[in-house]
């Protein structure tokens, strides 16, 4: 049968937050931090000593193993020769003596040793020991919803927006049909605003345009699955990224991250927030760029430490912000971050250059047929429609539009009375009619 496991040494607990011992005159956080510094050090006093009769008993166990060979010797001799001298006893003699007197100082010393582990207080620091420690590593788990570019596997398969975009291609046509039969029926109507768009350089009377979006989607990948899917994508997150975009501590990043980097960290939320920022550099919004820009930066580089490490974006969460605590890390997030953001500062300033290209390349083939264009697509910034606006300018004032004279637009404003030039201007500009500059 087997022994009983001893439970006894559980006996003697000792707490440092114990509040039984506690005066109510003493702060109770002060009593429980005095008998926790008083507990290691006598615990330091204790180990020091440990160690010292530990140190004891190997001397001890060492001599003793020196005498005993030299006690074997003697022994030997005496029985090969046997006219040894009392020389040789008295040396055997003196040697089982100290060997004798050392066995009692070791008993001694170990008993003093069981002691103190017999009478050991047990705390929290104490009770437990690590026996084994080991880690295991799934060879597998790099393959789970990763992709070679290092971003999580796209939750979107671009299929409704396929169909979205086909269903509104058809209502496209079959407008451009019913236009075109109205046409074939009734005379043309005469192109209403000017013919000539105004220079890109200066001021001046502009063609009013339908808006879009700017950038689109075509800025990063014009492929059609591509558009699809990033269509997909954004009309199920834009809210969530958009939330993700305003966070600005690095602690509260990762937490979003933590919770929602299925999402966040797939490649296509890295392109909207790519095109996000350059939207908010081409829009005037230079501040709300660059948190936009860090943004996608914290994204772009935990992709390329998970592609590193061949593992799912989600692996490289806590390694990445853990990396940012070091300023090591933290300057060179922040010289890439300086130098994304001189990049979209440069691709905005392009961007308008082409987009300006575009729409005067457009205008100059052709004129733009502002009752083609729904109301609520040709108002300008000031909510004006530019069809009316131009329809009650006075006489001269259109002939300056249609004929884009700039010279001949200053020369009517300057006939007429302050007053009524600033109001035909204010017109002019919210309606979209006149760009200043």
């Amino acid at each position: 049968m087997s022994k009983p496991f001893d439970y006894s040494k559980w006996d003697n607990i000792e707490l440092s937050d114990d509040e039984e011992d506690v005066h109510p005159n003493i702060d109770r956080e002060s009593w429980f931090r005095m008998k926790h510094r008083s507990r290691v050090e006598r615990e330091e006093h204790e180990d020091k000593d440990k160690k010292r009769i530990m140190d004891e008993i190997e001397k001890a166990s060492q001599r003793i193993k020196m005498l005993e060979r030299d006690l074997k010797k003697i022994e030997k001799q005496k029985a090969d020769d046997s006219d040894s001298d009392d020389d040789d006893l008295d040396d055997a003699e003196a040697i089982k003596i100290e060997i004798e007197e050392l066995q009692t100082q070791n008993r001694q010393r170990k008993a003093k040793l069981d002691d103190y582990e017999k009478n050991k207080k047990w705390n929290v620091d104490n009770m437990f020991e690590v026996k084994e420690e080991r880690t295991v590593i799934n060879t597998n788990a790099a393959k789970t919803n990763y992709t070679k570019s290092g971003y999580a596997q796209s939750t979107v398969t671009g299929e409704s927006a396929k169909k979205q975009f086909e269903e509104t291609e058809k209502k496209e046509k079959a407008a451009e049909k019913k236009i075109e039969a109205k046409k074939e029926a009734a005379p043309a109507k005469p192109v209403a605003g000017p013919a000539k768009p105004a220079a890109a350089s200066a001021a001046g009377p502009v063609v009013p345009a339908p808006p879009r979006k700017t950038p689109d989607a075509s800025e990063v990948d014009s492929d059609p699955d591509f558009l699809y899917t990033y269509h997909e994508f954004t009309e199920k997150y834009a809210d969530l990224l958009e939330e993700f975009m305003a966070i600005k501590a690095f602690e509260e990043s990762k937490e979003f991250l933590i919770q929602h980097g299925n999402i966040v960290l797939q490649e296509h939320a890295s392109n909207y927030l790519l095109l996000a920022t350059l939207e908010d550099e081409m829009n005037g919004y230079r501040d709300k760029m660059k948190q936009t820009a860090k943004q996608s930066q914290i994204v772009t580089n935990i992709a390329e430490l998970a592609k590193g490490w061949n593992t799912h974006p989600g692996n490289a969460i806590i390694p990445f912000f853990t990396r940012m605590q070091q300023r090591e890390f933290l300057e060179g997030f922040m010289v890439g971050l300086e130098e994304f953001q001189q990049k979209i500062i440069s691709r905005a300033v392009t961007k308008r250059m082409e987009m300006d290209q575009q729409r005067k390349t457009g205008t100059s083939e052709q004129g733009v047929d502002l009752n083609e264009i729904p109301r609520e697509e040709r108002l300008g910034p000031g909510g004006l429609d530019p069809l009316e606006v131009i329809e009650t300018l006075p006489v001269e004032l259109q002939e300056a539009f249609e004929s884009r004279d700039v010279e001949q637009l200053k020369k009517v404003l300057l006939n007429m009375s302050q007053k009524d030039a600033e109001y035909h201007m204010k017109r002019c500009v919210d309606s979209g009619l006149w760009q200043a500059g």
